[in-house]
């Protein structure tokens, strides 16, 4: 089978925000912390999710779009699907709330509200990993920014943690042994306009 434009080997996870500070600040906390934590909103039940989007990148338009309707950000991780997989990731399951109950208990967390035409949700095409939290490290993920502005803000926190590092080992190692201990950033980052 030939490949698809419309298939992607990768997933996404948009980070929210009411206003693009406000979702470009909830980016930053996650690389910080290097994990989603996650959430109920939109999820029938108490179950907590991370959630991920298997749309194909650039997005230029579709779920990032400044002139429609859009809850998404235009920041947020990329993930290759294989390893969303291994953590348990799975796409969702569009159904009508009348069928939730049919499922059985450890599927319940991929349910998601279909009844069209009045509500359809399939167009954000839903990978959800069950977990309260989700850790990763910039071997599995790379940052999506909406343009090159954002990157000097998060080389400015790496190298402010690098120095924070740097002070409580000074006190142990010399100068050229600390040398060895500094992180380059680590993170692969793709923009949104291609």
């Amino acid at each position: 089978m030939g490949a698809r434009p419309d298939m992607t080997d990768s997933l996404i996870h948009f980070t929210s925000g009411d206003s693009p500070d406000n979702a470009f600040n909830c980016l930053r906390t996650i690389v910080a912390e290097s994990r989603l934590i996650g959430g109920t909103g939109m999820i029938r039940g108490s179950h907590r999710c991370a959630c991920f989007s298997e749309a194909p990148l650039p997005l230029s338009s579709g779920l990032v779009n400044p002139d429609s309707y859009s809850r998404y950000s235009p920041f947020g991780l990329l993930f290759k699907k294989q390893w969303i997989f291994e953590q348990g990731g799975r796409p969702v399951i569009y159904q009508p709330d009348s069928e939730h109950d049919l499922l059985p208990e450890e599927l319940k967390w991929r349910h998601v509200r279909y009844e069209p035409p009045a509500v359809d949700f399939t167009w954000e095409r839903e990978w959800r990993v069950h977990c309260p939290e989700l850790y990763f490290d910039p071997s599995v993920a790379c940052l999506v920014l909406p343009s090159e502005d954002y990157v000097d803000a998060l080389l400015a926190d790496h190298d402010e943690r690098q120095e924070a590092k740097w002070y409580r080992y000074s006190e142990v190692f010399d100068q050229e042994e600390l040398m060895r201990y500094r992180e380059d950033f680590p993170w692969r980052v793709i923009y949104l306009g291609g």
